[in-house]
């Protein structure tokens, strides 16, 4: 299947992180469908099969360590228990995914992957400073793009940062956004340079062609999660989305090169 040109629309690169043949192919989480997620191991995988661009989430621990995880507490996916907010690193660190692999810090897995691009969600508030004074110590603005379903906490990190940081819209953005292409009149803030969004939220359809025209005519991307099927993949770059993030990279690694979309 060929994507449907008509719903394509050239966006104007905004930011050195975007500098990609688009589609952008994102693992996200390194590509959870082993139950590895957030791992070095996940990630070394992704790299292995070509991906470039790595989607993680971030916590900082009591002693202030940014750790690469998703969730609040140890308890879904590791053998450990508690919030990795009340636990020093010491302790988070003990931690095996799927009892076997350790957490890694974010810095760990700069370090490991120095070529990588890196989606992140800043999933607490106290991981808000560590993280953008790593990005700026480390000097990776052109290496990462920030984003939150707390669309004031990314605004945050964008004022703390200035230009040089790439983000996302968080959810209020987003509904903006939706807003828009209804011709609906809805603040929005500037500055950002995707919307990185679900197919569809509480039943209600969020990427459709309107959405993807109207992101494109403000010179965002659109990039999409977390999409893991085949068909939707196809149908999602039919209309022309930027970029689909998957637990299943070994799928969307194949319906990209049945396009001849991948780069």
């Amino acid at each position: 299947m060929r994507r449907d040109t008509a719903a394509v629309t050239h966006v104007r690169l905004r930011h050195p992180y975007l500098d990609h043949p688009a589609p952008i192919p994102f693992a996200h989480r390194g590509g959870a469908a082993d139950g590895l997620e957030n791992t070095v191991a996940a990630f070394r995988r992704a790299a292995q099969a070509g991906y470039r661009y790595f989607e993680t989430d971030v916590h900082a621990t009591l002693d202030g360590k940014l750790v690469a995880f998703h969730d609040p507490t140890l308890d879904r996916v590791t053998d450990g228990q508690g919030r990795i907010a009340d636990l020093p690193w010491s302790r988070v660190r003990e931690a095996r995914v799927a009892g076997t692999e350790p957490l890694p810090l974010f810095e760990e897995l700069l370090e490991e992957f120095p070529e990588a691009r890196w989606n992140i969600d800043i999933k607490s508030e106290s991981a808000l400073h560590p993280l953008v004074n790593l990005i700026a110590r480390a000097g990776l603005w052109d290496r990462v793009c920030v984003g939150s379903f707390s669309e004031s906490r990314v605004a945050r990190a964008q004022r703390i940062a200035g230009p040089r940081l790439a983000t996302s819209y968080g959810m209020r953005g987003v509904v903006g956004l939706r807003l828009r292409s209804y011709a609906i009149p809805a603040a929005l803030r500037v500055g950002a340079v995707a919307a990185q969004v679900p197919e569809a939220q509480a039943g209600i359809r969020v990427v459709d062609r309107r959405f993807v025209r109207t992101a494109h005519e403000r010179g965002l991307q659109v990039h999409v999660w977390t999409v893991n099927e085949p068909e939707r993949m196809e149908a999602l770059l039919d209309l022309g989305v930027d970029g689909i993030m998957t637990d299943r990279i070994d799928i969307l690694r194949t319906v990209l090169d049945r396009r001849g979309a991948w780069a």
